[in-house]
């Protein structure tokens, strides 16, 4: 006996032992895996369109393991980013931004997510000639404490700088308003623009200094993003005396109604009793629907406010367009953001 349970002790204390080696070692793994090294590579094709340029950037992100990442990529030119995009499945993303004239130096920045690190690729260097038509270029920037890839839960809300800059805004002939939108927004969710639209002049400036008073620099609109929280929309105010009486509405529709069956009563001249169960049965049917659940006050004493629904968590592509005219054709520009709702 006493045999036996040496040999059971021994085979607890070897399992305790090796599950105090394994144990530590987990957190370690976890840790590895949640600062996995990641490569970005950027390849631009360009092409003229309506004399401006126009750049796809077409980015891929690895992993160390080699496996692909995911997250948000933002297309920076220098200091701007001109458009931010999700990474699909594959590690991969497309861009589309317009360029105006000169030299640029354009570079896919990775974000990072929960498992992979954040990089950035070579800069790629394009040339773009400078034309003569009008134009404006679109470009982003969170205020903070917002940040892009923007990352919000039902009910708030993140705001989004959004500088408009004028391309060859010395040859018009007349003030260029551009006007801006938003699509691709979950459901449940709203933006806002402020200003809506923007002016743009012969003389307005395409860049400024830092710290540079707002007159000197391009003009800017801030999006707010707006999220909604589950919850119930505002308590309805109940009619005085509504509590546990007759309603002032019910009588609306009940006494007209009784009024009309006894014209009818009043009329019958034949057949009496029977007009006279129809007419009382009528005149219960009215009076079931004033107060039961076909009367919206019934409805709200007995069920409450409607519940509105809550924002869907995802990861949403959101498009901001500005739309313009310069005197001559029509323009429409876009850019890209990628807002994660949790």
């Amino acid at each position: 006996m006493r045999s036996r349970k040496r040999r059971g002790l021994r085979l607890e204390w070897v399992i305790a032992m090796g599950a105090a080696l394994v144990m530590p070692a987990r957190p370690a793994v976890a840790a590895a895996a949640a600062n996995t090294v990641t490569h970005t590579t950027l390849h631009v094709e360009t092409r003229d369109q309506d004399g401006q340029m126009r750049a796809t950037a077409a980015v891929t992100v690895t992993g160390a393991d080699g496996l692909p990442a995911g997250g948000a990529v933002n297309i920076e030119d220098g200091s701007r980013v001109l458009a931010e995009v999700k990474l699909d499945g594959s590690g991969q993303a497309d861009a589309v931004v317009e360029l105006p004239g000169g030299s640029h130096s354009l570079r896919a920045v990775y974000t990072g997510d929960a498992t992979h690190l954040a990089s950035s690729s070579t800069p790629y260097a394009v040339d773009s000639d400078s034309g003569t038509t009008p134009n404006f270029q679109l470009s982003l920037t969170a205020i903070p404490p917002s940040t892009l890839p923007l990352v919000l839960t039902p009910g708030d809300s993140g705001t989004i700088q959004v500088t408009i800059t004028p391309v060859n805004n010395a040859a018009l002939t007349a003030p260029m308003f551009v006007t801006l939108s938003c699509s691709g927004l979950p459901n449940e969710s709203s933006c806002t623009f402020a200003p809506e639209s923007v002016e743009i002049l012969q003389n307005t400036p395409a860049s400024c200094a830092s710290g540079s008073p707002a007159s000197a620099c391009p003009p800017t609109s801030q999006m707010v993003l707006q999220t909604q929280r589950q919850g119930t929309s505002a308590k309805l105010a109940l009619p005085a005396g509504s509590g546990t009486g007759s309603s002032p509405i019910a009588w609306a529709f009940l006494l007209p109604g009784a009024l009309g069956l006894g014209g009818l009563a009043w009329g019958a001249r034949r057949r009496r009793r029977l007009h006279w169960l129809f007419l009382i049965a009528l005149l219960g049917l009215v009076t079931a629907l004033g107060t039961t659940a076909c009367n919206p006050l019934y409805y709200y004493r007995n069920h409450g406010p409607p519940i509105t629904p809550a924002t869907p968590a995802g990861t949403f592509t959101v498009t901001v367009t500005g739309q313009a005219s310069n005197g001559v054709t029509a323009i429409t520009n876009s850019t890209t953001m990628v807002a994660t709702v949790e």
